[in-house]
């Protein structure tokens, strides 16, 4: 218990909601109950009663993980992904202030040692979430930021910002050098503020689907 209690945990996720935009273009999710509370006490005779929701949605709602699948045809799916890629990850932060600069290139990640660690992107962009500014020139990494944490050894790669690759050209290589080296991806995370630089270990875990590159998750960080 004392163990548990010197430990402290900080939620990198947004919550998602019914109708909510995560990315333009792409519908908001629809919630709902299945079985409705009310409806369900007759089921039983010490008056219980149960909801059961229903949820349709995009796989890329929230705060979300992209497997290879995402990108590659014949790349890992969910259900593929290893645990020690999502899981228990000792993780480090690099700041870098939006509205300092956009763009995080490769010379900012110069002495950092990550390999075998969650590499977390912080901008400060989530603090424009659920509004239409979240989708204007937004941070994001160049194509030699991808591969230099390919080549380091990166294990996994988050940021807070709609999008890890620049959303406003026609071309994705930070998703295509990263997914092609297995180096799962996480998109729209929140609080990263709230990190130290080092010293925790961050879990971003989607559920065991099979033949879907992309799912939210509830990413978290312990520290202590």
């Amino acid at each position: 218990m004392a163990d548990i209690e010197e430990k402290r945990i900080v939620d990198l996720s947004h919550v998602i909601e019914h109708g909510m935009t995560t990315y333009k273009g792409l519908p908001g999710p629809a919630i709902c109950d299945f079985w409705e509370r009310e409806s369900t006490a007759a089921n039983y005779d010490d008056g219980s009663t149960f909801q059961i929701g229903r949820i349709d949605m995009v796989a890329n709602t929230g705060t979300y993980v992209d497997s290879p699948f995402h990108r590659y045809a014949e790349g890992s799916d969910l259900s593929e992904l290893p645990l020690p890629l999502l899981a228990n990850l000792p993780g480090i932060v690099v700041r870098r202030p939006f509205d300092i600069e956009l763009p995080t290139d490769a010379v900012h990640f110069e002495g950092l040692e990550v390999s075998g660690k969650a590499v977390l992107i912080h901008t400060g962009w989530d603090r424009h979430w659920r509004t239409e500014g979240y989708f204007g020139d937004h941070p994001y990494l160049t194509a030699a930021a991808a591969d230099w944490l390919a080549e380091q050894g990166a294990t996994f790669v988050g940021i807070d910002s709609c999008n890890i690759d620049n959303m406003h050209v026609r071309a994705r290589p930070v998703h295509t050098r990263l997914l092609g080296a297995d180096i799962p991806i996480c998109e729209h995370m929140t609080g990263l503020g709230s990190l130290p630089d080092e010293g925790f270990r961050l879990s971003a875990v989607p559920p065991k689907m099979k033949g879907v590159g992309t799912f939210p998750v509830r990413a978290y960080a312990v520290l202590g």
